[in-house]
């Protein structure tokens, strides 16, 4: 892990941007630690880290002010990274599927969602190594937001994550609603009742596919973007319950 570049923001939160090999990241940690502090792993949608750069600093400040640290990388193929073929036409086929106002075929969420989970999952695993090598970091850990199906397979995979919060807005394949079922973690899912970019029957039918004893549906009306303060002020209080 190397460290590129850091910055002191308000508050007195310092950002440290970071490579680890090829992969570009940002941890945010408080002013305030005296001791090792929780992490809070930031997911995001695989739009580019400048890109979603706004809405991840609000989220980091928010865990910061809870007393974490906060963390998140670049997903494959996007952002600075280099184009990934197979993961450009898979989104040109769902753009053409969604347009000719179908249901969108298996095939083509498996093809979109399917690889990015497999490439991107041991990445997330390789930056938890190195930020719970830090001094400034002792877990436990927790994940928040981004693409759906990352975040159940590492929920399956990754015993080092304590608790999740989970954002229902992307297609699911069938093969995760299975994985899904192997999922014990605490869970709170957010949904957006009117997401326009999502099949809320599907997104109820995975909530229900969880295997965890605790897991929260926190459900709200509003499109895609709208999802409104109050909402992730719970998530907020959800993870702070666990991590601390």
């Amino acid at each position: 892990m190397h460290v590129t570049a850091e910055q002191r923001l308000d508050g007195g939160v310092l950002e440290r941007a970071f490579t680890l090999g090829e992969i570009p990241g940002i941890l945010w940690t408080p002013a305030s630690a005296s001791a090792p502090v929780p992490l809070v792993l930031l997911g995001h949608p695989p739009l580019g880290l400048r890109r979603m750069y706004p809405r991840l600093v609000d989220r980091a400040r928010r865990a910061a002010a809870d007393g974490f640290a906060a963390a998140t990388i670049e997903l494959p193929g996007s952002g600075d990274r280099p184009r990934w073929a197979a993961a450009e036409q898979a989104r040109a086929d769902l753009r053409r599927a969604v347009a000719a106002g179908g249901p969108v075929e298996d095939d083509v969420v498996d093809a979109l969602v399917l690889p990015l989970v497999e490439k991107s999952v041991p990445e997330w695993q390789a930056a938890l190594d190195a930020l719970l090598s830090l001094p400034e970091i002792g877990g436990p850990v927790g994940y928040s937001g981004g693409v759906i199906s990352i975040g159940v397979r590492l929920a399956v995979v990754e015993p080092r994550i304590a608790a999740a919060v989970l954002f229902a807005g992307s297609l699911v394949p069938a093969a995760l609603f299975e994985e899904a079922r192997r999922v014990t973690v605490p869970l709170h899912v957010l949904l957006q009742w009117d997401d326009e970019g999502n099949d809320r029957q599907a997104a109820l039918d995975l909530f229900d596919a969880f295997g965890s004893e605790e897991k929260t549906l926190h459900a709200t009306m509003g499109g895609h973007t709208g999802v409104p303060r109050f909402a992730g002020d719970a998530a907020a209080r959800f993870l702070a319950r666990h991590l601390t």
